[in-house]
């Protein structure tokens, strides 16, 4: 009898048979996917289907022409089963049944062991905002927002935290156009009070700083505060809040401060000079939760839909008519915003791949409102006949926990160990 057993793993760990010694003589299919990086979900098809034909060429060499897959020490007990197929001419074929990515990689419980990419180095609010996402999540760092795009969707993270809007600063474009480059899906938000401190290395006064570093918009958000404070030194900017402060550190400026957050401080062995130097204490970054499959829509809770659409025609009929579509059904829109769109290849969920298309702007539209709810369904159904382009880019629970500056997410950094964010 020839069997497999198959051992749901990471992709980086590959498939190994888990307690199983084969008898002599029988045929026993190993399949690995060692050191695999797959590119994108039909690549992953492709390898599911020659790992099928792997198995169906056993078949005539098997003593009862039977190939049992049996998935070992599985979560969830779950069994695969190939059973035997009855051909057409009357006769009996034991073909395999297709693997599917359900059975290779099962989706991740929500918050367990999950590992969550985000922008920037450990101590950043993103990394903090992961936490919150998911509770006891692995936090992988990553140098760029494209970076942890490609993260979730090569497999080497199951999920991205990324910034989308803050309530000073605005839109974060950068990562609404690679929304667009990427086929993810938005499948939560978080939404983080920000918190500055201005740090430096011990022992250091505020008479003895004469450069201030940081993200540009931290600086904007603590410009005023830092002139009450009689802190004459200059202003430079940096890649991001956490990495100003590490940059510091390992290059002992006695000379130079850092505004960042208490945890930085507390991971690159700084001193906090003050605690809560922004401007405006209502300053709330909010994140987007991605990955590479959509959730499915529900009606019994908040629900928020984001999506993109343009138009190729001049005019502003086409807005209004737009609009009208949500608001003849009363549904709340809570963001709308415009973008100058450059001709770049995107991804169309209509076409199934990628196009060429050139558009004067395009609008980003979010909503209070499930995908299942019928209003939304016949509001884009009319969308649809006003635009030349739309793509809805997720509908997912909306954050509705309170805005507390002290809450506190555990989280498990690849470069760090377990510790509670402030």
């Amino acid at each position: 009898m020839a069997a497999m057993s198959l051992v749901k793993a990471p992709i980086s760990q590959g498939f190994r048979p888990a307690g199983h010694n084969p008898r002599r003589g029988s045929a026993v299919v190993r399949c690995s996917l060692q050191g695999a990086v797959v590119a994108s979900r039909t690549e992953w098809l492709a390898s599911c289907a020659v790992l099928s034909s792997k198995v169906a060429a056993l078949v005539s060499h098997s003593t009862n022409g039977h190939v049992a897959m049996a998935a070992a020490a599985a979560p969830n007990g779950a069994m695969l089963d190939l059973v035997s197929v009855s051909t057409t001419n009357g006769g009996a074929r034991n073909l395999p049944a297709p693997l599917r990515i359900a059975d290779l990689c099962p989706a991740p419980m929500h918050g367990s062991e999950l590992r969550v990419a985000y922008q920037g180095v450990p101590g950043a609010y993103s990394e903090k905002a992961a936490g919150k996402a998911y509770q006891g999540c692995d936090a992988v760092p990553c140098d760029q927002f494209d970076v942890a795009f490609q993260a979730v969707e090569n497999w080497i993270a199951d999920r991205a935290v990324l910034p989308v809007e803050n309530s000073l600063g605005g839109s974060i474009h950068r990562n609404y156009d690679l929304l667009l480059r990427h086929r993810l899906h938005i499948v939560g938000e978080v939404q983080l009070p920000v918190h500055h401190c201005l740090l430096a290395l011990p022992g250091v006064r505020k008479e003895d700083i004469t450069r201030v570093i940081s993200h540009p918009q931290a600086l904007a958000q603590c410009e005023h505060t830092l002139t009450r404070m009689g802190l004459n030194a200059a202003r430079e900017a940096f890649d991001d809040t956490a990495g100003a402060a590490e940059y510091i550190a390992a290059n002992g400026l006695r000379d130079t401060a850092a505004i960042a957050s208490s945890r930085a401080a507390e991971l690159y062995g700084m001193e906090v000079l003050a605690d809560g130097i922004q401007d405006d204490c209502g300053n709330v970054t909010r994140f987007v939760m991605l990955a590479r499959e959509p959730i499915v829509p529900r009606m019994d809770r908040p629900f928020k839909t984001s999506i993109v659409f343009a138009h190729d025609k001049e005019g502003t009929s086409m807005l209004f008519k737009v609009l009208s579509a949500f608001a003849f059904r009363d549904i709340s829109l809570t963001k709308i915003e415009s973008r100058p769109y450059r001709p770049a290849r995107l991804v169309d969920d209509a076409s199934s791949g990628t196009a060429t298309k050139t558009f004067d702007y395009m609008f980003y539209v979010d909503f209070q409102a499930s995908l299942a709810d019928p209003r939304v369904q016949k509001a884009l159904a009319e969308v649809q006949e006003f635009t030349s382009f739309l793509r809805v880019l997720g509908s997912y629970p909306m954050d509705m926990t309170p805005m507390t500056a002290g809450s506190s997410s555990t989280i498990t950094s690849s470069n760090s160990s377990p510790t509670s964010s402030r």
